[in-house]
């Protein structure tokens, strides 16, 4: 057993296959904002309760803090290429993207497994993160469509990309 530092804890942790999504919402400006996010759960279906999380230290976070809705989008085995983009820094996330208007105005993308359009319901500062928690408005979902995986810092479709 290894005492808990941070990098035992992220090694661990990266053993845990999981998902990848794209979170996206509008600044109060209008300006679509998304991001790369795998830290996402069911909470609960009555009342429908999705959550994810994210670091303190994002340029992203004021805007998540004042959102009244976002979008979760379940990324497809083809998207590997979005969800870079949507990870990396000092890009323009959104050059080229296409997307439909959801509650809220919030960015859609398409050709995702499923997507979940929350009204925030409620946000925790928990250690170097805040957790959001969604109430889930509208969802919809592919089931012929492979999703995008992460794990051990490696996406997965079939193989290790």
């Amino acid at each position: 057993m290894h005492v808990p530092t941070p990098d035992t804890v992220r090694a661990a942790l990266g053993r845990f296959a999981t998902g990848v999504t794209i979170v996206t919402t509008r600044s109060s400006t209008g300006q679509p904002l998304g991001l790369t996010v795998n830290s996402f759960n069911s909470v609960s279906l009555q009342p429908p309760l999705v959550l994810w999380s994210l670091g303190l230290r994002s340029g992203a976070l004021p805007v998540f803090m004042q959102a009244q809705h976002y979008a979760i989008h379940v990324l497809s085995a083809q998207q590997r290429d979005l969800a870079l983009r949507f990870a990396a820094q000092g890009v323009d996330r959104w050059q080229g993207v296409e997307f439909a208007e959801g509650l809220g105005g919030v960015p859609l993308l398409p050709g995702v497994v499923a997507s979940f359009e929350c009204r925030s319901r409620s946000r925790y500062e928990e250690g170097d993160h805040v957790i959001f928690v969604g109430e889930v408005e509208r969802c919809q979902h592919r089931l012929e469509v492979r999703p995008l995986l992460y794990h051990g810092g490696r996406f997965y479709t079939e193989h290790p990309l």
